[in-house]
């Protein structure tokens, strides 16, 4: 903890600011264009909130108080970030946010980015029809591979009902997959 403390002292001081804001970057682009990715489906729009993210990372890292870690933190913001988009994207479309979510997974087949197959795309329609909660529980223990208490501290929720949405997510994905 005192290596992240420093970490984000010396991305405080103007002096140091600049340096180790190319290291937070090199450290967590990947892997919050991989969670973004996770929840918006689209390269483009992905690569949209990711900016959105370490802007506002950037702003208001003076206002962080290390009661989680700087990793959780910057989860918690590009997720945060991601569902703000797709609800003001389904709202400008006039649609609801399954109804957009749809819309893209059919549109994955045409995106060079993408190298899933049917499964994946069978796969992603089933998530879409999961509650918000569940399909984040779902894509960061699934996908991404995160422990229950590093979800937790993302999401601000307990372990045992982290487990428990992911338990009831894994049970209406398999009925989907089964039954379609």
């Amino acid at each position: 903890m005192q290596e992240e403390e420093e970490f984000i002292q010396q991305l405080l001081n103007p002096k140091t600011q600049n340096e180790a804001f190319q290291k937070l970057l090199l450290t967590y682009q990947k892997p919050l264009y991989n969670h973004i990715r996770n929840i918006i489906l689209n390269h483009d729009d992905t690569d949209d909130v990711l900016q959105n993210t370490f802007i506002k990372v950037f702003q208001n890292l003076k206002n962080f108080k290390g009661e989680s870690k700087l990793f959780s933190w910057m989860y918690r913001i590009a997720t945060n970030e991601a569902l703000s988009f797709l609800s003001q994207k389904a709202k400008k479309g006039g649609v609801s946010s399954e109804t957009l979510q749809n819309k893209t997974i059919d549109n994955l087949k045409s995106d060079s980015y993408f190298d899933g197959n049917e499964i994946q795309i069978k796969l992603q329609k089933a998530i879409v029809t999961l509650p918000e909660k569940q399909q984040l529980v779902f894509k960061m223990k699934y996908f991404e591979e995160l422990k229950y208490e590093e979800i937790s501290e993302i999401l601000g929720t307990s372990v045992g009902a982290l487990k428990a949405s992911y338990h009831h997510a894994v049970k209406k994905i398999e009925a989907f997959v089964t039954s379609n």
